[in-house]
């Protein structure tokens, strides 16, 4: 039994790709040319033998690989120029750095939804054709990829916008705490189950500011002890804060790192975190 089928396309990084990978996967009873007719280069490939289903499944696996290395990241940039034309370049950008990101996490490369997606296609069409432009069938025969690509820019869209506003925040924190003289030399903040108590220098527990949240309009919002330790340093604006690490640095650490910049220290071992580690294993 014979089958042949035609891949046509005129990338020769794609010709190129698609020999060498023909000839290192090295399927049996395989015989393969390129040509050139007319509008296209063509690689033929035909198959002498009784297993046409593995045969559609190389071709299927092989489609699929060209697909995810050379097509894939142009779908995004034309999601991104399509649907978020008013983003600048340099965002852009930045947007598809966070769809490799997303797509390369472990939530979806367990799931290999978009090899499936793409492989379903193609499986199909093969049924139907014994011969693929590959440009066309990207632009019109994977819809339902196409959709999972849309999903992937939304994500990456929603974490660009959130990050962009986090910088934004930080940034208006470093310039409001520069245009102020501090009032305090040092602050210490101890950090345990994700909490924050603030001593002074003399060791005394510092009373939160809350006067920020207390606003009628905001008496719905619960804030945590973190947001009012931030507000309070805000407020005091202390020369030098030292950080009494009982657990692992975490976001709101980070945060602080950034905010405060050179007037951060961090502490994993004195005598004021030894006393509060013996109070956290005292809890459990």
């Amino acid at each position: 039994m014979t089958k042949s089928f035609c891949i046509k396309t005129n990338e020769q990084n794609v010709l190129d790709y698609l020999l060498n990978r023909i000839e290192e996967i090295d399927f049996p009873n395989l015989i393969y040319s390129k040509q050139k007719f007319k509008i296209y280069e063509n690689i033929i490939i035909h198959y002498r033998g009784e297993k046409i289903k593995e045969f559609e499944e190389f071709l299927s696996f092989l489609l699929c690989e060209v697909i995810l290395n050379f097509y894939e990241e142009r779908m995004i940039r034309h999601i991104l120029n399509f649907n978020y034309f008013y983003f600048e370049e340099y965002e852009k950008n930045q947007i598809n750095q966070h769809c490799m990101k997303v797509m390369q996490s472990e939530e979806y490369t367990k799931q290999g939804l978009k090899q499936e997606l793409i492989q379903n296609a193609i499986t199909n069409y093969l049924q139907e054709s014994s011969s693929i432009v590959l440009d066309g069938f990207v632009r019109f025969r994977l819809q339902e990829y196409l959709k999972y690509l849309d999903n992937i820019v939304d994500i990456a869209v929603n974490q660009f916008v959130i990050e962009k506003e986090y910088n934004e925040f930080i940034n208006l924190l470093r310039i409001y705490i520069e245009s102020k003289t501090a009032t305090k030399q040092t602050l210490h903040l101890i950090y345990t189950d994700g909490e924050s108590i603030l001593l002074d220098e003399d060791k005394n527990i510092v009373t939160t500011s809350e006067k920020v949240f207390s606003a009628k309009y905001l008496s719905d919002i619960s804030f945590s002890s973190n947001d009012f330790a931030l507000n309070t340093l805000l407020t005091i604006l202390p020369e030098k804060i030292e950080i009494h690490l009982i657990d692992e640095e975490d976001e709101f650490i980070n945060t602080l790192k950034l905010i405060f910049e050179g007037r951060i220290s961090i502490c994993k071992d004195c005598n004021i975190c030894r006393t509060y580690k013996l109070l956290h294993h005292a809890k459990i």
